[in-house]
């Protein structure tokens, strides 16, 4: 029998959840980019599982619109649209614009977290570590969205950055100067905490989100 006080131990994720964890991974972050053809098997391999938990790793994926399956040949990655593109910057910015507009009276509790991911974006682009950068940068966009306390808006909000992360990849590794500006804007935004203007916060915000888009389409 378990002693009350025994520590849980943490759920072992299935065998198809592994696949699934592995596979969206590698798709987000461009090893398998759109366009690409992959096979059962190689998924299986790669993850280390049997091609049953692959198909049901593939459904879901498919459900997300990222693979597009073919019986008996795989599953083909699917490439970013410009529709895709228009899609999510669209939705990001009514997610986004309605957590600024819903943290501006907790922006002084909320500045010093930004800060820190603003630190840590810095310190990835300085030493060259683009996974860290991008983490850091979603971290600091979800942070404001968390902070507006909507749960349903903030697990959207997570979907959408997720379909985003292939399209950020790109344009940080194609576009040199992105990372730059992308530095140069958060901190505006941090600045505009710093004032009295909402509209001044709430522009920097949209800001910051058309440039991106403007960077995701120019890398089409």
């Amino acid at each position: 029998m378990t002693h009350p006080s025994a520590p849980a131990r943490a759920a072992v994720p299935s065998a198809a959840e592994r696949a699934y964890r592995h596979l969206k991974r590698a798709i987000l972050e461009q090893v398998h980019p759109g366009g690409s053809l992959i096979s059962e098997g190689e998924i299986a391999a790669a993850a280390g599982v049997s091609r049953t938990p692959v198909r049901e790793a593939l459904l879901r994926l498919e459900a997300e619109g990222l693979v597009a399956l073919y019986p008996k040949r795989g599953a083909l990655v699917r490439p970013v649209s410009a529709r895709e593109i228009t899609d999510v910057v669209e939705a990001r910015r009514l997610v986004e614009l309605h957590a600024a507009e819903r943290v501006w009276p907790q922006r002084h509790a909320l500045r010093p977290v930004l800060a820190d991911w603003l630190d840590r974006m810095r310190a990835a682009h300085a030493a060259g570590d683009l996974r860290a950068l991008m983490e850091a940068d979603r971290a600091f966009h979800a942070s404001v969205v968390e902070a507006a306390g909507n749960e349903i808006l903030a697990e959207l909000y997570h979907r959408l950055r997720d379909r985003q992360l292939r399209m950020g990849e790109a344009s940080f590794r194609l576009s040199p100067g992105w990372a730059r500006v992308a530095l140069t804007e958060h901190a505006g935004q941090l600045a505009a905490l710093d004032g009295d203007d909402p509209h001044a916060w709430l522009d920097a915000v949209g800001a910051h989100i058309d440039s991106a888009a403007t960077v995701f389409r120019s890398l089409r």
